[in-house]
């Protein structure tokens, strides 16, 4: 249960911390200036959005890809053990014999299966 418990608050830390958002920073005068006094304010400023999109699909991609190398190194270590191969099957065929009848004493042919 303390387990449980444990592995419950870490993904909620980790998942707040994901999703926290802040926003930018920015000092503005709060006094109220007269506008003929002063030049008037320069144009808001455009947010630059920097595509970090392929970034992070790259960092995934290689914690993938890295992840799959890892994880064939570990499980190539140490010893196999292999079970030795099969025997061959044997060579068969079939060939017609003369076998005695049950029923009435006499001989009739048969076809028999021979192995080797």
């Amino acid at each position: 249960m303390k387990k449980l418990i444990m592995s419950t608050l870490i993904v909620a830390m980790a998942a707040t911390s994901v999703l926290a958002v802040t926003g930018a920073a920015s000092a503005q005068e709060w006094r109220r200036r007269p506008h003929y006094d002063y030049p008037p304010p320069p144009p808001p400023r455009r947010r630059h959005h920097h595509d970090n999109g392929a970034a992070i699909a790259g960092g995934l991609a290689a914690g993938v890809i890295g992840g799959l190398i890892g994880g064939a190194i570990v499980n190539n270590s140490g010893p196999r053990y292999i079970d030795p191969p099969a025997p061959p099957p044997p060579r068969c065929w079939f060939e017609d014999r003369r076998v005695r009848n049950a029923y009435d004493g006499g001989w009739h042919m048969e076809s028999i299966r021979v192995c080797r």
